[in-house]
């Protein structure tokens, strides 16, 4: 017979496995990996338990290895993961409607192989070398997936497992080694090691599967005690200004005009506004940038605000303008869109879309490229706004540039109230231990944040709160191997599980040749 756990009979099984089930007994399986992989969404904002991501995979594993066949694990993964998806950013709803399950379904698929290299690895019968493999194979087939799920237009890195850790910067330390990747990574094996604890009943391999799951655990805070530290370095003081939610932009830039005022005397170094805080093109209205000008040379410091608005070729794009007493400094216009929000794809194809939900009738302008922007007092600072908070290649490259501070601005008013705001506020300090420097973040209605170069929390301003808060940053940093050595994770995930699709692949060739000589 052939081993119907070789790679080679995966496609027959995967085609066939589900169908030779009873539906009426699929269901409750397929219902208890919906709950079980949402059950990790617990771990971001708002709750924010982080310890919960060391453990919260476990389930999802018992329920995916303990599927029949290897069609049946591959479609539980794929229905946990949507469960996933959907307890993440269950906040599109009411903006996106029908199209967040299709979000959620199409995303979902990409645990597939994760789901089926676990009913290979660690189904039944359980054995040490398959057991010790999966620890490695199945953080390899995770991270892939939260790769390939990355991609600007299939929505960014949003909620990748990693980024659980925003708020315990010992265990986020991993990431200044490998990047959110490695802390994913390291968060997967580390189920995956304590199912394997489980499953044995001798207690040396117990031990030992138990021992690697401490080890990964504890990667991140022996780095964190151990590791390098950044220098002191000289302190800025830098004031966010978070008006609350108001739809007219012109209230909306009047009320963070009064804020700002109010913060005259405070010796501030930089005031950072929020995502779509100006609402007419300034650059074009010279009135309106001389009060802006005028405004910042009453509190002393440099502004920063956000300028979403059609300009003179009637275009509209989002823009980050420093603006000193002596005039504006600088510009970055934004250049990765929110897919259907700033943007429609092909929307020849999907415009139909914008009847049914509130995606973009009008595409947005893109950016050319990056601006790391100085300020009067000599501080450069690397803007990013909304959408762009999610991913790790731009903070890289704008501290390659030269960046002492990153600065994001963003507008999440749409989904006020829920997860979504805290979510993107703790990636900051995921891509502050990631590069080794400081960050702040300014939402428009909240929440804002301030992290320091290793993560630690500084300043928070929930999204129940209106006005200002001001943040003295270190500007200490250091160069992190993430910085230096980029996303070798990936390159290593990928490695791994390309080596282990081959062995199994050898090892059915060789099953096939035996079955052949003997049948």
């Amino acid at each position: 017979m052939v081993d119907h756990r070789s790679v080679g009979g995966i496609a027959a099984w995967a085609i066939g496995g589900v169908s030779a089930l009873s539906w009426r007994w699929a269901w409750p399986a397929l219902g208890a990996a919906f709950v079980a992989g949402a059950l990790p969404a617990l771990s971001f904002p708002a709750p924010s338990w982080w310890w919960l991501a060391w453990v919260s995979i476990a389930p999802l594993l018992a329920v995916v290895r303990t599927a029949p066949r290897a069609g049946a694990a591959a479609l539980r993964a794929w229905c946990g993961m949507a469960g996933y998806i959907l307890a993440t950013q269950y906040w599109l709803l009411p903006s996106a409607g029908p199209l967040v399950i299709v979000l959620a379904i199409g995303l979902g698929a990409l645990w597939v192989p994760w789901g089926v290299a676990a009913y290979l690895l660690l189904g039944e019968p359980v054995t040490v070398r398959r057991t010790f493999a999966a620890i490695a194979v199945l953080p390899s087939a995770w991270v892939l997936a939260e790769a390939l799920r990355s991609l600007p237009g299939l929505g960014g890195p949003w909620a990748p497992l990693g980024a659980t850790q925003w708020n315990e910067p010992a265990t986020l330390a991993s990431a200044s080694l490998g990047g959110v990747w490695l802390t994913s990574f390291v968060i997967v094996a580390t189920n995956t090691a304590i199912v394997g604890t489980l499953l044995h009943r001798h207690v040396a391999v117990r031990v030992a599967a138990a021992a690697v799951a401490l080890v990964c655990a504890a990667l991140g805070p022996a780095w964190f005690w151990l590791g390098p530290v950044p220098p002191a370095g000289q302190t800025v003081r830098v004031a966010l200004v978070q008006p609350g939610d108001i739809d007219d932009a012109g209230a909306r830039q009047a009320a963070s005009e009064a804020l700002t005022r109010d913060m005259r005397g405070r010796r501030l170094d930089l005031v950072v506004w929020g995502e779509s805080s100006v609402g007419v093109d300034i650059t074009g209205r010279p009135e309106e940038m001389r009060r802006l000008v005028d405004l910042s040379r009453q509190v002393g410091a440099d502004l920063l605000v956000n300028v979403d608005a059609r300009d003179r070729t009637g275009a509209i794009s989002k823009s980050s303008v420093l603006i000193g007493p002596d005039g504006p400094r600088g510009t970055y216009s934004k250049m990765r869109l929110v897919p259907f929000g700033e943007y429609v794809p092909l929307r020849p194809v999907f415009g139909w879309a914008t009847r049914h939900t509130k995606a973009a009738a009008e595409d947005r302008q893109r950016g050319s490229g990056l601006e790391v922007l100085h300020t009067g007092r000599g501080m450069a600072i690397g803007p990013l706004i909304s959408f762009e908070t999610t991913f790790s290649d731009l903070p890289r490259e704008l501290v390659r540039r030269g960046a002492q501070l990153m600065v994001f601005q963003s507008s999440t008013s749409t989904y006020q109230g829920s997860w979504a705001q805290p979510q993107l506020a703790s990636k900051v300090a995921v891509h502050a231990a990631e590069v080794g420097h400081p960050a702040v973040h300014t939402g428009l209605s909240g929440v804002s944040s301030a992290f320091d170069a290793r993560g630690r929390r500084l300043g928070w301003y929930d999204a129940t709160d209106s006005g200002v808060i001001v943040v003295d940053v270190p500007l200490g940093s250091h160069a992190t191997e993430f910085q230096r050595f980029g996303n070798w994770v990936l390159v290593t995930a990928f490695s791994v599980f390309v080596c282990a699709v081959a062995v199994a692949a050898l090892r059915y060739r060789s099953t096939r040749r035996v079955t052949r000589r003997t049948g």
